[in-house]
């Protein structure tokens, strides 16, 4: 069983459904295999043992009544910003610490309806507000390549789940980076829809116009295959697109002769490190070797992307968090008066980071200085837009790191602009909505540490995943990076 919890999505399903193992045997061997490794890697803020077992059984009925099921017996990690009906969802703050979710999610319930098994929900940086998750209000989560690094942020749990073989599959959520800069650092795929591809609907908001959730998983074939199935309009959400989705998985090409590859003029490498630009100097060439041909193409206003988004998406957040006040749900302490109780709860509820940023986006937001800076700001996204639509009329896909170096150890990071700039290569895709995907493509030390995983950032224009899929898929078959999987683990360094 533990052999078969390696193999991919879709050969797990297969077997499932052909009964030759069956779900409620691979809920136990996830679980199990939870229960041994993550006291060490601190993925799962809940594990829902008896809910993973009451689904695999009802698996098992509908595949003994007939029904064929994508993801049957499927093990799933679902980042706790993810309403789950009737388990703990935190957004890894105290001021959700003990709230219970009243509904599913939809990108969680078509994963669920299609066999997956719920095994729990993963740790995050608060509100997804963080590139390392250190900013957990509720647990510290380790890089399972080297526990003393931080696995990334801000979906590092569900990173860190696929990586560790702990679930097959997983769901982050990705508003600036969150599922491609950890999937990098933890040697997994990770992608990013188009915004409005997938729906939001059960999705805790930090930045409504920028929050998408997207598939992690040990291969390119696996995370094309989660998302087919959560893809498509969802009446529940008024952003989600109608356009028809167009089916990825099995998608694939042997090679990419005839496909233009972009390398961005204003991506330039020489400031990494020498060995984490080693390494992508040879993942380009690996395109090439594929039969892509590489041109260079300009993203001027790139250079903005970051003081751009750290504008928006904190005005966003400021909105979307003045819900959490101690009335409704959540935690609430009390004051001698309503306006003293908003006070007390959102001191005692929130972190730093969060508050920090909630400061910067009421401030961006407030009389006087709204045209200044979110209006400036959102005229700055729309050339960040613009710039892709040029590029990409010279090109059909665009390559550049995932992040400009390989996971750091924790508190190595302790001012925040350092830690926003681990956004750098990710967030000009997030500001111009288009899809994006990580692919491990090597290795290479950080602050001179251990060899560490590295990924390759490709992206392609709005609702072009089915050729985003192709492309990564053909690069990870030839490089094989993903291969080299996480060490055993051991115990917890002091």
């Amino acid at each position: 069983m533990s052999d078969l919890l390696a193999a991919a999505a879709g050969e797990i399903a297969r077997r499932v459904s052909s009964r030759d193992v069956s779900a409620a045997d691979m809920a136990d061997a996830a679980l199990a295999r939870i229960a041994a490794r993550d006291p060490a890697i601190g993925a799962f803020l809940t594990v829902t043992a008896d809910l993973a077992r009451e689904r695999a059984r009802a698996v098992d009925a509908r595949i003994t009544d007939g029904e064929r099921l994508p993801l049957a017996g499927v093990p799933l990690a679902i980042k706790d910003n993810m309403c789950l009906a009737g388990t703990r969802t935190t957004c890894a703050s105290r001021i959700l610490e003990n709230f219970i979710a009243p509904y599913t999610g939809t990108a969680v319930a078509r994963l669920l309806d299609a066999g997956a098994i719920p095994l729990g929900k993963t740790n995050l940086d608060e509100f997804a507000m963080g590139s390392s998750c250190e900013n957990s209000a509720l647990g510290v989560t380790r890089n399972p390549y080297d526990l003393a690094r931080v696995p990334g942020g801000s979906s590092g749990g569900a990173v860190a789940s696929v990586a560790a073989g702990m679930a097959s599959v997983s769901l982050g959520s990705d508003t600036g980076g969150s599922i491609r800069e950890p999937a990098a650092f933890c040697n997994v795929v990770g992608m990013k829809p188009t915004y409005g591809r997938v729906s939001r609907y059960g999705l805790i908001a930090f930045a409504s116009s920028l929050d998408q959730i997207g598939p992690i998983a040990a291969n390119v074939d696996d995370a094309a295959l989660v998302y087919d199935i959560m893809a498509g309009r969802d009446p529940f959400d008024a952003t989600s697109s109608a356009r028809p989705v167009e089916p990825c998985f099995g998608a694939r090409r042997d090679d990419l002769r005839g496909v233009r590859v972009g390398v961005v003029r204003e991506f330039d490498l020489a400031a990494l490190e020498p060995g984490v630009r080693a390494a992508y100097e040879t993942a380009y060439r690996d395109l090439e070797k594929l039969g892509a041909e590489l041109v260079e193409v300009r993203l001027p206003t790139a250079d903005y992307g970051v003081a751009t988004y750290y504008l928006i998406a904190p005005a966003e957040c400021s909105s979307n968090l003045a819900r959490f006040d101690g009335m409704r749900y959540g935690l609430r302490v009390e004051g001698a008066d309503v306006a003293a109780t908003y006070e007390a709860t959102r001191a005692a509820g929130f972190g730093d980071e969060v508050k920090r940023r909630i400061l910067i986006g009421t401030h961006a937001l407030s009389s006087g200085y709204y045209d200044a800076y979110y209006v400036r700001a959102q005229k700055a996204r729309t050339l960040i837009a613009a710039d892709f639509a040029k590029a990409f009329a010279s090109c059909d896909a665009i390559a550049c790191p995932s992040a400009a170096s390989a996971a750091f150890t924790f508190n190595a990071k302790t001012d925040p602009v350092s830690m926003y700039l681990m956004d750098y290569y990710t967030i000009p895709m997030s500001l111009a909505g288009i899809p994006a995907i990580s692919v491990p493509c090597g290795w290479a030390a950080t602050d001179g540490g251990p060899q560490m995983p590295l990924g390759l950032q490709l992206c392609t224009p709005l609702f072009a995943e089915r050729e985003l899929f192709e492309i990564a898929g053909a690069y990870e078959r030839a490089t094989n990076h993903a291969a080299r999987r996480a060490p055993s683990f051991g115990e917890v360094p002091a």
